[in-house]
């Protein structure tokens, strides 16, 4: 089926101008005032942590220094401040393949074959320099630039190169515009009933469509993944002025959309 990228632009410009409305704010500041749920995520995403087996990993390398005993620990948590602290200290090593390896524990967690992916990855001859080249564009360019070199590593893709990208972001210093931010299955998901509905609501009768297409559930070209960002920035500053209290940290909002606090239907 044959696409329409003008329809495409206008239902993103029309995202951009139509963020969130007032029910959608309500349920996110709702969220992070539970003390259950997103008020431990009130200075920051640094708590969330994620499930896994170290021993599952024992032939993958380099081995972040700061992770788990694999010979030892049979199960462990891993939170996001862990990894940036793992990525960084990779980072004074300049071994960009044990920050990588650091992020993939923690985006796969439990599930079987992120060891085996993460090897097919690494395994590729050009992988450690894709990986230092990606982090210089970030620096130089911006994150949009930095996707595309990512994207050409086979079996990585752009839910698991995300990760890559946002704890790298999260540890550089500068970076060339927005920092990074995951996108997944999920949260393209949440912006492609998003979509549909403000197109619905502007009379577009194809928004569902384009939507569909846009928004899939993976493959997403670098163009996505900017407008991605654009968005979540632009939501972010919205959620940031209302009476909520929200944290001027768009990585929560990753987070709370990731864990369907708000549902667009």
């Amino acid at each position: 089926m044959r696409h329409d990228q003008s329809r495409a632009d206008k239902l993103d410009k029309t995202m951009l101008e139509l963020l969130l409305h007032e029910s959608a704010v309500e349920s996110l500041g709702r969220w992070l005032a539970d003390p259950e749920r997103g008020q431990r995520y009130a200075n920051g995403t640094g708590p969330h942590s994620i499930p896994y087996t170290p021993s599952k990993w024992m032939a993958v390398a380099p081995w972040p220094s700061t992770f788990a005993d694999r010979t030892a620990a049979d199960s462990a948590l891993v939170s996001r401040a862990e990894v940036v602290a793992a990525v960084r200290a990779a980072e004074q090593s300049e071994s960009w393949a044990e920050a990588f390896v650091a992020t993939q524990v923690w985006g796969y967690g439990v599930t079987g074959y992120g060891p085996y992916r993460t090897r097919q990855v690494l395994a590729q001859p050009s992988a450690e320099a894709v990986l230092t080249k990606a982090v210089s564009l970030l620096v130089d360019e911006g994150a949009v630039a930095a996707y595309e070199v990512l994207n050409i590593l086979d079996g990585l893709g752009p839910a698991f190169l995300t990760k890559f990208l946002y704890f790298a972001g999260q540890t550089l210093p500068e970076v060339k515009g927005p920092r990074p931010l995951i996108l997944d299955s999920v949260l393209a998901g949440v912006l492609r009933r998003h979509a549909t509905k403000v197109g619905r609501a502007v009379g577009y009768e194809w928004s569902e469509s384009i939507a569909k297409w846009i928004w899939r559930d993976s493959g997403w070209s670098s163009h996505r993944y900017d407008v991605y960002l654009r968005w979540m920035y632009a939501a972010n500053d919205r959620l940031a002025v209302a009476s909520i209290d929200w944290p001027a940290a768009p990585d929560v909002l990753e987070l709370a959309l990731f864990s369907a606090v708000w549902d667009p239907e």
